[in-house]
């Protein structure tokens, strides 16, 4: 394995977690809109502190490379159901553009799935 593979998996990691990341954090600096919008689309609000658990933790635990392959099944899962939930009014091609970014990210996400954390991860740490 060369320098840049070494290093392509925990970039990767931290790339495709930090919209999870950023997403849960904003949600809770805007909890009452956010819960707002989930109920208009026939989401019940009081799922949103689940929806911010997900987010934030599955998303550090694969920056961490901990239960990577968990955490990215379950993060796609979320991902394609925000997108079927939250954009799936392909007459506008905005919802239809959010919606194929949320496939595409469950795609990179069942790549992790595939292939694991990779190095520098809490999963391939060496055991003595």
């Amino acid at each position: 394995m060369n320098s840049f593979q070494f290093l392509a998996a925990p970039a990767g990691r931290i790339l495709i977690s930090l919209i999870f990341l950023m997403s849960g954090f904003s949600k809770l600096g805007s909890f009452a809109g956010t819960q707002a919008y989930m109920e208009s689309a026939g989401v019940p609000g009081i799922l949103l502190p689940l929806v911010i658990a997900v987010e934030i933790l599955g998303g550090l635990a694969i920056i961490a490379g901990w239960h990577t392959r968990l955490a990215a099944f379950l993060l796609a899962g979320f991902t394609l159901l925000s997108g079927v939930l939250f954009h799936s009014n392909f007459g506008d091609q905005m919802q239809m553009i959010m919606f194929l970014k949320n496939v595409a990210i469950a795609g990179g996400l069942l790549m992790i799935v595939s292939q694991g954390a990779g190095p520098y991860s809490l999963d391939n740490r060496k055991r003595s």
